[in-house]
């Protein structure tokens, strides 16, 4: 990929997570969004860019092992999902 796709892509990412994070606190608040599932997505998309993020991931992973079990469920089932839109695409 070229440099300036990559840069894109990076700003893309961080914008997004940082976007989840804001709906994420929101949530917290507000009784109609997920707060918990929004942050939990914007620390992924933030983690994939962020050393930072990703060492926060990290130590949440062992303190909250049931969570971090639902987290790779998650993940599991977005990918499958993302992968069979790709095939149709093409």
């Amino acid at each position: 990929m070229p440099a300036r796709a990559l840069n894109f892509r990076r700003i893309l990412i961080l914008s997004a997570g940082w976007l989840f994070i804001v709906l994420g606190v929101l949530g917290l608040f507000l009784p109609f969004l997920q707060g918990i599932l929004f942050l939990m997505i914007g620390l992924y998309l933030l983690s994939l860019e962020s050393a930072r993020a990703r060492l926060l991931r990290r130590r949440l992973r062992v303190r909250y092992p049931g969570l971090a079990a639902k987290f790779d469920e998650a993940k599991h089932w977005a990918e499958r999902h993302w992968n069979r839109l790709r095939r149709r695409r093409e």
